[in-house]
């Protein structure tokens, strides 16, 4: 059978930009469709955006501590219009850089959602189009719990938070997760009065116990309430203000509510039946190692395969993807092999990759825990950046199973863990790897020089080093 197009990608956030634009660039006849803007959620109303807020904040939040210093407890200031800025650069992205990408592509833009009639083709606004392949790059929604009142009261989330024309004086965030926190510091560096509410005792109560340790004590000194062990059981407004009764008896008011309680997936105008594919009991689409879908010639890339909801993942699993639909099933990629780092943009910067510790322990793995302090390095304590750590989890013969790093830079840093937890390397290769001095990354360099020497604690190794020296 003849198709109109090679390709056909839904959804031009991260993973469906991977396709669209390597497609058509290894000389494919691509057609992508995109119902909103290009760049996704990512782009538009999450990653891109949010770290440019953070930005604001810690430029605001370091001047204001300078003034502290230098000129004795000043008032806080305030920035109250960050969000036009913020949508200018955005739109230069947008139609100056990104839109110039996609020359070579064939563009069903802002014309509505698709819909599959069968494996084959997809129809958008009446007009159907054909593929071999067909690649659903669809992301996934903020999740909005049904507490009593939400719907009237005009809540935020991230899709229309940077809609806001001001900081808001007051704001509470449900949640504890990374856009939570993000957020949460945001916001309260920029002027408003922030307070959390969390249904577990910690935020972000999946990771390292000493990472949100030191992210709750930095909200703790920043003037962020944390309600723990609570969630909200109806809210409602008074006075154009926001009010929020827990299940504990406490009743918040503010300007604005941020949900933020984690995401969700709704693929029904998809009609991914007609398709021949299926979803899981979550919602997710189901996929294999190869992340073909249930149908052999569609593949499901990104968040909407439920893997791991990070911007980064679903670009390579769209490069994974493409590739494995064009390759002998010998040369196929697993995705799953390659490992996943992620970063929460809060100051400190909290990143990890590979196993946790509470999953090492699970699976009963014997190990030791790596440890260098950004508090015991002379460059981090001259540049007033003194607060975090470098954890590794590594076996007694070197192997690295885990890294957790908490601090300045740890974002940038984490990216070698990646490399050494993907390829396999041992502790050893890190700690013979010259690392520029004095920058963070030195710490790295540490925890392997640690490592090393905790071997040498041994009276047979230092018996051994003592007879080759004399040699």
């Amino acid at each position: 059978m003849k198709y109109e197009y090679d390709l056909i990608t839904i959804g031009l956030g991260p993973a469906g930009m991977a396709v669209s634009i390597m497609g058509s660039q290894m000389g494919l006849k691509v057609c992508a469709i995109e119902q909103h803007k290009v760049g996704g959620e990512c782009m538009n109303v999450g990653c891109i955006p949010s770290k440019a807020l953070l930005r604001m904040a810690k430029t605001r939040a370091a001047f204001d501590k300078l003034g502290r210093m230098e000129l004795g407890d000043v008032p806080k200031p305030t920035v109250k219009q960050p969000f036009d800025r913020i949508q200018s650069n955005l739109d230069y992205i947008s139609e100056q850089k990104t839109l110039k990408m996609f020359d070579k592509v064939q563009m069903v833009y802002q014309q509505g959602p698709a819909a599959f009639v069968d494996p084959h083709t997809v129809e958008v606004a009446q007009k159907r189009y054909t593929a071999k392949r067909i690649f659903i790059c669809v992301g996934t929604r903020p999740a909005v719990p049904s507490f009593a009142g939400i719907d009237d009261i005009g809540y935020l989330t991230n899709e229309n938070m940077f809609n806001l024309k001001t900081i808001p004086a007051s704001m509470i965030i449900t949640g504890g997760g990374a856009i939570a926190c993000e957020m949460a510091q945001a916001f309260s560096r920029l002027g408003s009065q922030v307070t959390m509410i969390i249904r577990g005792p910690r935020l972000m109560w999946r990771e390292d116990r000493d990472a949100t340790d030191i992210l709750e004590a930095t909200f703790e000194r920043e003037g962020i309430t944390i309600l723990r062990e609570q969630k909200p059981e109806r809210f409602e407004m008074r006075d154009s203000q926001v009010v929020m009764l827990t299940d504990a008896g406490q009743e918040i008011t503010a300007e604005k509510l941020l949900v933020a309680a984690g995401r969700q997936t709704k693929y029904e105008r998809l009609h991914l039946d007609k398709a021949c594919v299926q979803v899981d009991r979550r919602g997710a689409i189901i996929v294999d190692k190869f992340l073909r879908t249930t149908h052999r010639n569609i593949y499901a890339v990104g968040d909407c395969n439920g893997y791991a909801q990070l911007s980064h993942a679903a670009m390579h699993q769209g490069m994974l993807a493409l590739m494995n639909s064009m390759m002998p099933r010998i040369m196929r990629q697993n995705y799953r092999k390659f490992a996943v780092p992620w970063t929460v943009f809060t100051e400190p910067q909290i990143s990890h990759v590979g196993m946790r510790e509470s999953e090492i322990k699970k699976k009963g793995i014997s190990y030791e825990v790596v440890r260098s302090d950004y508090g015991d390095y002379g460059a981090a304590i001259a540049e007033a950046i003194d607060v975090g750590f470098v954890k590794a989890f590594v076996s007694n013969a070197g192997r690295i199973y885990g890294a957790h790093i908490v601090g300045e830079g740890s974002g940038e840093m984490i990216n070698e863990w990646a490399l050494a937890v993907q390829k396999k390397l041992r502790i050893h290769n890190i700690m013979m790897l010259q690392h520029s001095f004095p920058t963070m990354g030195f710490l790295t360099k540490r925890v392997g020089e640690t490592w090393m020497m905790n071997r040498m604690k041994s009276a047979k190794l230092q018996s051994m080093c003592r007879f080759m020296f004399r040699l």
